[in-house]
């Protein structure tokens, strides 16, 4: 284990600009970041794309371009967009429920700026490039987005994804590269069914969240963290997973997720760590970041901020 963890760019410097596009991917690559990550879904013409959601209406302003093309629930879906339509669209700060207000106020205005989708091709190409220009080695962090649901669309996201990450050159273990999944059969079908040597990463939710059909609350226990050990080399566990608040002071107190993920050779790579939206019982980020890296030793984080988590971790 390295001495300090990874730090994972989540969606990018999102803190500070829309979520998952080049420019935010470009800013976290200048803030120090050892790996950005890459929500990835497919569009109609079988195309990978990175948008954090199956639905893209919450992140661009396709009920104005597009007001016709939304599913029975309401919804718009990038499955039913060709990439050149995704192209058209402008992407913007993540808006709430009303279509209106954002998500994080504080945060880039939701309504201004020139953004675009980007395909997975373009997002590697611009980190394999600033490491050439820069000497550094940046690595990917892509996720396998609602993999059951993609198959019911008719296309093998993870097929597709490993044949990209192929061409440019991720096929080994050691690759600065680690693939990610909510969905543990898509994370087996991947290692056995696909041969993959990279590094996967188990992420864990919360059951009520519905991202896959796996029982998480058996996953967190010592068989659930065996098991997967089996398949992936590290989980990502919800930063509430890690720890509880004592009751009569309030102060936070290891779960021992991370201790029993440790003793099955898995490393801990919880997410998100936010300056604007702290962990129950932290009083501020320098507290919440330290007491996860001091007390847990945790091995990687997500985080909106890359900046200021570098200057902690440093």
């Amino acid at each position: 284990m390295s001495d300090k963890p990874l730090l994972i760019a989540h969606r990018g410097a999102c803190g500070y600009l829309p979520e998952h596009t080049l420019e935010a991917k470009a800013m976290a690559y200048a803030m120090g970041a050892d790996f950005l990550e890459q929500d990835v879904v497919a569009t109609r013409d079988d195309r990978l794309v990175v948008l954090h959601d199956i639905h893209i209406d919450s992140v661009t302003n396709v009920v104005e371009q597009f007001p016709s093309r939304a599913r029975a629930d309401g919804r718009y879906y990038a499955r039913d967009f060709d990439l050149a339509e995704l192209k058209r669209l402008n992407v913007h700060e993540r808006r709430a429920t009303d279509g209106i207000s954002a998500v994080y106020p504080g945060r880039f205005p939701t309504n201004t700026g020139r953004f675009s989708v980007s395909t997975l091709e373009e997002e590697i190409e611009l980190v394999q490039g600033l490491n050439r220009s820069t000497g550094e080695n940046v690595g990917i962090y892509p996720e396998v987005k609602s993999p059951a649901w993609h198959h019911a669309e008719g296309i093998d996201v993870s097929r597709q994804l490993l044949r990209v990450l192929a061409n440019y050159g991720y096929t080994e273990p050691t690759d600065p590269i680690f693939v990610q999944c909510f969905d543990y059969d898509e994370l087996q079908r991947i290692r056995e069914q696909h041969g993959c040597k990279l590094r996967l990463l188990q992420l864990i939710a919360e059951d009520s969240w519905n991202e896959s059909n796996n029982n998480y609350a058996d996953m967190r226990t010592s068989a659930g963290l065996k098991k997967v050990s089996g398949v992936a080399d590290g989980i990502g566990p919800w930063v509430e997973h890690l720890y509880a608040c004592q009751a009569i002071d309030g102060q936070p107190v290891s779960s021992g997720l991370v201790n029993v993920a440790h003793e099955n050779g898995l490393q801990v790579h919880p997410y998100t760590f936010r300056t604007d939206e702290l962990g129950t019982g932290f009083d501020n980020y320098a507290e919440m970041v330290n007491w996860f890296v001091d007390e847990l030793a945790i091995d990687g984080l997500f985080t909106d901020f890359p900046d200021v988590t570098r200057r902690l971790l440093e």
